[in-house]
């Protein structure tokens, strides 16, 4: 699900309601049929995990980073687990034992998806009992600071995990035509409310006057 609209038309904040960053009102935000607002919330964002739009490391290396989700579970990945994972988000492996806060903007931004992508939402039996959850990725604009070559190497990261793990993706970005590149549906938002769902093909066709004058200018 691509979501785009006029800056503070409530992307970010549609984002940050969906694993409850921001509190949603009960019934609001359903996850497999079940209120978020009833579940553990650390539960939750272990399925339903978001990658800011501006990146914040923490002290240690970059192989740190990416292992600190799972750690917190008592899981700990193998030097070829992470090595896989900068490489998916077209880093250099090589980099895993360099400081993560000397990074540049962009490599930050691909070291905090290599972060979000370790904790592989997966069911938790010991956790859930409407099983099995499908796990959801909420992207910031996180192509903001990429150049365009990093740009593709990251939305084809995104396909390929959608494809092979089952991932939903809600991804806000200012880019109309990287959402039509990616998303399989398109959520237009204006003023804080989803004025239209549209297939990315349909776009032209938005009848909303704010949205279709927003695509007009964005195409």
């Amino acid at each position: 699900m691509g979501v785009i609209g006029p800056s503070g038309s409530g992307k970010t904040t549609l984002l940050r309601a969906l694993n409850r960053l921001w509190e949603p009102a009960p019934g609001a935000v359903l996850l497999d049929g079940a209120d978020v607002c009833g579940l553990d919330v650390c539960v939750l964002r272990r399925r339903v995990d978001m990658l800011f739009q501006q990146p914040a490391m923490f002290v240690g290396t970059v192989a740190y980073n990416v292992r600190y989700g799972p750690q917190l579970r008592g899981k700990k990945l193998a030097d070829a687990q992470v090595q896989s994972l900068l490489t998916m988000v077209d880093l250099d492996p090589a980099l895993s034992s360099k400081s993560a806060s000397e990074r540049s903007v962009g490599q930050a931004q691909r070291v905090a998806l290599a972060r979000t992508l370790a904790n592989d939402p997966e069911a938790d039996t010991n956790s859930c009992t409407f099983l099995p959850w499908h796990p959801v990725l909420l992207l910031d604009e996180p192509t903001s600071a990429l150049d365009p070559i990093s740009t593709q190497n990251i939305e084809e990261a995104i396909l390929h995990l959608k494809k092979t793990r089952g991932l939903t993706t809600v991804m806000v970005s200012h880019s109309v035509k990287q959402i039509q590149r990616v998303a399989d549906l398109v959520c237009l938002l204006v003023a804080g409310e989803v004025v239209e769902v549209l297939a990315p093909s349909e776009l032209s066709s938005s009848m909303h006057p704010v949205a279709r004058r927003f695509l007009e200018l964005s195409i």
